[in-house]
């Protein structure tokens, strides 16, 4: 591609620089520069060389390392809650959750959202679109991330490690919520309607829809809404046979949650865990 400078002068810009779109053939998701593309080609491979010094966090390239280094630092810190964020962007979004703007409605359940991108992956919810598919196995994701942290169940990777006791994980949500659960008392999170405290934020935005009565996630198969995704995943599977059903491999009993299977186990030694499709 060429700019001119005046009629006499011309800049041909480098192949690798040259505008897009270019497309990712796992995910479709399209880059302004071939640069981009290949540093993005990065979070499907599952690999993160790229060590945090500060924390246990790890990165596919030293451009996600540079941005999270900022976290780390007071440059773009909330006034508010002092939380540190890696841009200027994703500290404007968060000074909303004080100020309580949200600016994009859902069509479908009315829940606002603060971003536009926040509102694309919440419509998923709805219309069941998983469009990051795994390239080894059968599943599909309706995020890049889960679709990431999956190909880890292929890799056997675990490079998140808790410092306190020496347990892996394969993400870092994993870790974190490993430590409050296991090395933590802190509840910080308090439900403003009974008072109930909570030590993640998750566990408390599952407690507050018992009492606002809302059932966010809908089967795109029937009209049946849920309160919670799990119950959501159950439906699918025992109403639709959608899912993975986790089997006991001695007495063939299935269970929707692995959690469930790892309970009856303890009545069997040395059996397998079988997953079915």
């Amino acid at each position: 591609m060429k700019f001119e400078a005046d009629s006499k002068d011309t800049t041909e810009l480098p192949q690798e620089d040259k505008p897009g779109p270019h497309l990712c053939t796992v995910c479709d998701k399209q880059f302004k520069t071939k640069r981009s593309l290949n540093n993005h080609k990065q979070t499907h491979a599952g690999k993160k060389l790229y060590s945090c010094t500060e924390c246990e966090k790890h990165f596919a390239n030293q451009h996600y390392l540079r941005l999270h280094m900022y976290v780390h630092s007071s440059k773009y810190k909330c006034t508010e809650c002092k939380k540190c964020f890696n841009g200027n962007h994703a500290l404007t979004v968060h000074r909303r959750s004080h100020s309580g703007k949200k600016l994009y409605e859902c069509t479908v359940c009315s829940k606002q959202l603060s971003t536009s991108a926040r509102l694309v992956k919440h419509s998923r919810i709805h219309s069941g679109e998983k469009p990051y598919k795994c390239l080894e196995c059968d599943k599909a994701f309706s995020e890049s991330g889960n679709l990431r942290t999956h190909m880890r169940v292929h890799t056997g990777d675990k490079p998140y490690q808790c410092s306190l006791c020496g347990s892996s994980f394969s993400n870092g949500g994993n870790l974190q919520q490993h430590k409050r659960h296991a090395h933590s008392n802190e509840r910080p999170h308090v439900c403003h309607y009974c008072g109930k405290s909570f030590k993640t934020n998750h566990d408390l935005k599952h407690h507050i829809n018992t009492h606002t009565d809302a059932k966010p996630f809908s089967c795109s198969r029937c009209s049946d809404c849920f309160t919670h995704r799990s119950q959501l995943k159950i439906h699918l599977l025992k109403a639709h046979n959608e899912g993975t059903w986790f089997t006991c491999y001695s007495c063939q009993r299935k269970f929707d949650r692995s959690g469930s299977l790892k309970s009856h186990l303890l009545r069997h030694k040395g059996c397998k865990v079988v997953t079915l499709p």
